[in-house]
């Protein structure tokens, strides 16, 4: 299969007024002049279509765009049916097939599969028609393991093909910087650069991606995350920079990341007999563009909703206003607060830019700092669970938008971003009680923490990287 940037532009047709993609279902007609699926930013030379492996070592697309299949593969009903029977490495690897098979032979396939992702995913039921999808059992406890792990195994096998080192560059918010630190911590010829902002993540989170050292380097911005993913976004485009080594990313903005997240809706998905809602914390919006690409491809049954916190510019656009990036606020569920997410011009492309479509597929809402705390206090008086924050957003969005009229129809899913324990002060706070620490917890925060401090300026950031 081949992968396209979201801003592939065919002459053919008139571009809208921003950007638009190549993205079409395998069912899609491709006759239609008047189709929005093949439009796209009228500029000088767009991207042409890469294999899934070119397209995970660019990251980003030379046109600066994102890469998304060029079709969305749509097995039949006898493979959704088949998938509740199926443990979650068997399924994963019969899924990533349908993108990968021209790329990696399906031993390869199954062999990552199994050493990716070697942990439970857990559906825990709230109530008769609430549950919490935890995808928090992986290394570092958090949901960011899944496309983490998956993709450190990816490049493992393209390293075995080449003397070529490899440097890895990750802004991160809170999550994605341990994930990744984690997963590629020691990988043969790849180095990973770490960018988070000062201040911006929890006292775990900085440990988790500060402590490694080795081929794992933690750069410190003075400044917050959306710089972060600028700074990122200039190197791997740079020409200078890209002439002096071999850049990737590790973000949601890579294919290898975004791919492996359809993977826990489906089985959750298949667990449950009726119509599901998954309502879904959301910061860059590559945990949600995963499910909505899984729905894409015919995933029967569901319905999705966006949860976010104050940083709300997509549940505004969803609710009707015009979509405009913000400066980022900080808020207590840190690794969600994100001004301008870069997976909006997915989500825009998978609906062929199209306003009506993507409000229609998608719904949204947000919770503030006192609505998130609150919710953490009421999940534990009434369930008995604690909760991280951003996990609590998507709760209370939840309870916002469900039908009070029929709340027997459907079952709300929210997925469980993060184990409490990683922002144990909040959760402790609200909840009068201990987090218990895991024991590879305790380990972690005895570490010493290892960072370089930088500026938000790209020339600064470029002189760092082509000098070291």
């Amino acid at each position: 299969m081949k992968f396209i940037s979201t801003r592939y532009h065919s002459a053919s047709q008139t571009p809208p007024q921003s950007v638009s993609a190549s993205v079409r279902t395998s069912q899609t007609s491709q006759t239609s002049q008047t189709s929005s699926t093949e439009t796209g930013v009228s500029t000088p030379k767009s991207s042409e279509p890469a294999t899934f492996l070119e397209a995970v070592r660019r990251g980003i697309a030379p046109d600066g765009g994102l890469y998304m299949p060029v079709e969305i593969p749509k097995p039949g009903t006898e493979f959704w049916s088949s998938i509740a029977k199926q443990d979650f490495p068997e399924m994963a690897a019969r899924l990533l097939n349908l993108y990968l098979s021209d790329d990696l032979p399906f031993s390869t396939i199954q062999r990552i599969a199994e050493d990716a992702f070697s942990f439970p995913v857990p559906l825990k039921a709230l109530d008769d028609t609430t549950y919490l999808l935890e995808l928090f059992h992986g290394p570092t406890l958090a949901f960011k393991d899944f496309g983490a792990r998956f993709m450190a195994r990816v490049y493992s096998e393209m390293a075995n093909e080449t003397d070529q080192e490899l440097t890895i560059l990750v802004a991160t918010s809170g999550d994605t910087g341990g994930a990744v630190a984690s997963g590629f911590y020691r990988t043969p010829g790849v180095k990973v650069i770490l960018l988070y902002p000062s201040g911006g993540v929890s006292p775990l989170q900085e440990k988790q991606m500060t402590t490694l050292g080795e081929n794992i380097t933690a750069l410190e911005v003075d400044g917050v995350f959306d710089d972060c993913q600028r700074l990122v976004k200039m190197a791997l485009t740079d020409h200078d920079i890209q002439q002096s080594r071999t850049l990737s990313s590790a973000n949601s903005i890579n294919i290898a990341r975004l791919l492996p997240q359809m993977l826990y809706y489906i089985h959750a998905n298949a667990q449950i007999p009726g119509p599901v809602t998954f309502c879904v914390p959301s910061g860059n919006f590559g945990n949600l563009t995963a499910g909505l690409l899984a729905k894409e491809m015919g995933m029967p049954k569901t319905e999705w909703v966006a949860a976010t916190n104050s940083n709300h510019v997509v549940p505004d656009y969803l609710n009707g206003a015009e979509y405009k990036g913000r400066a980022t606020i900080p808020t207590i569920s840190n690794a969600m607060d994100v001004g301008n997410p870069s997976n909006f011009e997915r989500l825009q492309a998978l609906y062929g830019w199209s306003d009506a479509k993507l409000r229609s597929a998608l719904k949204g809402g947000w919770a503030d700092d006192e609505q998130t705390r609150d919710t953490i206090q009421q999940v534990y008086e009434k369930y008995g669970e604690q909760i991280c924050p951003h996990t609590a957003t998507g709760i209370f969005v939840s309870e916002q938008l469900r039908d009070r009229n029929h709340p027997n129809e459907r079952t709300w899913v929210i997925p469980a971003t993060a184990h409490p324990v990683k922002f144990s002060d909040i959760v402790e706070e609200a909840t009068r009680q201990n987090v218990e620490l895991p024991e590879r917890v305790k380990e972690c925060l005895q570490k010493e923490k290892n960072t370089i401090k930088i500026s938000t300026d790209e020339m600064e950031f470029k002189e760092w990287l082509l000098s070291h």
